[in-house]
């Protein structure tokens, strides 16, 4: 009898031990349902997590702690179910708590059975939204990684093949030049513009490519907006199309920013481009800019917004926080490259301004670069349509014949005579020969001495002697000393003349 009754006391302490354990865990909510799913016990742990006291859920349902949405489904049925039928339930999701905030929760539901017959349920919930938040953020810090490792190889390929690429651009582009001399009826001159055009948009693509890949060399300058847009209205209005109507509102008082003028071009067409694609069957785009002042934690003082907006579609909500990511577009395939706002964006930064997108579905979308106030005194503005006569004889350093063929072309019809060799042993030899007025070298070329080394060669020697490079090469760009005029590859008959024209003045 005694024996009976000391296992009855020790039976009894150690219950109360468990349930003052139970009771007393703070992390966990531990708690018991019946074979129906009503609560009928409850500790501190899931007054904590869940916000009710004992008396406020003891005897209620436990789909209570569940969201609308798996309430309207079942969910909490069928977690019981399996856990009926299997003997546990386990699962991670969102839960409720009293004051109706989410949380998410890790949940055990197991099955208590007396003699094969189910008593009730064992449940166990951890709030874990803190470890989520922590796992979701170092997903999303690997995916930047993994995103800046593919954007760090882009540059890479790009960086090196930019400069056969832009080779290949330099005699499509040079050679439609020159062929557009000698284009004598509409027909022709239509086949020769459309060459022209589509070895643009290639330069363009490569320099979207090596911004993106941060491997851009940039020549800020300071300039008047209404300028500029005004020198590209030709071009933006050619991309519209007919069905398009493009206004330009832009005051002659709005401040001066300094900027790399073909970036801010190349932002210009790329959001025009996409405001009419964004309207196929016709509207309006419009680009202003205005001066505005700001005043806020991240940026202050004096800037200028310059907005493209347009009266076409517009871009769904969960689209809008998207569309900056490099290759991210939602045109079709061969539509679009993805990079086209990267570049905006990648531009506007690289500026020290900020770029931000407003859009409303079936109202249209407007997208405004902010860029920062320049005080600095602005150089005079250049005809980029005048592409002035020179005489003399120039020596073209050139290891590419095709490319060499297009440049002599080019200096030929601006009145120049061409002297060519391909690396630059033969051209500190032809320099030695004299005859030579001035020398436009590339600068990458094979051989002990590229064209930089060259020119610091030549300029030891014949100090006086003018000296244009020129390369399609991005990280050949950032080699050069600033005392060198660098005419990047691709280039135009008219960015050909004038910088020849400042070399030659420069030397004088």
């Amino acid at each position: 009898m005694m024996a009976r009754l000391k296992h009855d006391q020790d039976l009894f302490e150690s219950e109360r031990s468990f349930r003052l354990l139970v009771e007393g865990v703070a992390d966990y909510a531990l708690y018991m349902l019946d074979p129906d799913g009503i609560v009928t016990s409850w500790n501190i742990g899931g007054q904590r997590i869940k916000g009710y006291l004992p008396q406020e859920i003891v005897g209620q349902h436990f789909s209570r702690f569940y969201t609308p949405a798996d309430q309207a489904n079942g969910k909490p049925a069928r977690a019981l179910g399996i856990a009926r039928e299997h003997g546990r339930y386990e699962e991670e999701g969102w839960r409720v708590r009293k004051d109706g905030s989410f949380f998410w929760a890790s949940i055990v539901i197991d099955a208590i059975k007396e003699d094969g017959r189910l008593i009730g349920f064992a449940k166990i919930t951890r709030d874990i939204t803190e470890r989520r938040e922590t796992a979701l953020k170092l997903e999303r810090m690997q995916k930047q990684l993994a995103e800046s490792q593919k954007l760090d190889a882009l540059g890479q390929l790009t960086g090196g093949v930019a400069h056969d690429f832009n080779n290949l651009l330099m005699v499509i582009g040079g050679s439609a030049q020159v062929l557009k001399k000698y284009a004598d009826d509409e027909k022709s001159r239509r086949a020769v513009e459309a060459i022209e055009s589509a070895a643009r948009r290639g330069a363009a693509l490569t320099s979207q490519l090596l911004t993106f890949a941060r491997r851009q060399n940039v020549n800020p300058q300071t300039i008047r907006l209404n300028e500029r847009i005004d020198a590209v209205r030709e071009v933006l209005n050619m991309g519209v199309g007919g069905t398009v109507q493009l206004i330009t509102e832009v005051k002659d008082d709005v401040w001066p920013v300094k900027v790399d003028v073909t970036e801010l071009e190349t932002a210009l067409i790329n959001l025009v481009i996409n405001a009419r694609d964004a309207m196929p069957d016709g509207g309006a785009i419009t680009i202003s800019a205005e001066n505005l002042t700001l005043d806020d934690e991240v940026h202050k003082g004096d800037f200028v917004a310059i907005r493209v907006s347009d009266t076409g579609a517009g871009i769904a909500p969960d689209v809008v926080q998207k569309v900056f990511d490099p290759f991210f577009t939602t045109k079709p395939v061969g539509k679009g490259t993805g990079l086209g706002l990267s570049q905006v964006h990648g531009f506007a930064y690289q500026a020290g301004g900020m770029v931000a997108l407003a859009s409303e579905l079936g109202k249209g979308t407007a997208v405004t670069i902010s860029l920062p106030r320049d005080k600095s005194k602005i150089m005079p503005a250049s005809n980029p349509g005048a592409a002035a006569s020179g005489s003399g004889t120039i020596l073209l350093v050139e290891d590419n014949p095709d490319v060499a063929a297009a440049s002599t072309g080019l200096l030929e019809q601006l009145g120049y005579a061409v002297r060519w060799v391909c690396d630059a042993e033969a051209a500190l030899a032809e320099i030695d020969a004299d005859g030579v007025d001035l020398v436009f070298s590339d600068i990458v070329m094979p051989g002990k001495m590229d064209g930089l080394a060259l020119a610091q060669a030549i300029r030891e020697k014949y100090p006086r002697l003018p000296i244009l490079l020129a390369t399609g090469y991005s990280d050949a760009l950032r080699k050069v000393s600033l005392g060198f005029q660098v005419l990047r590859k691709p280039y135009e008959i008219h960015e050909l003349s004038q910088a020849l024209a400042k070399v030659a003045g420069a030397a004088v």
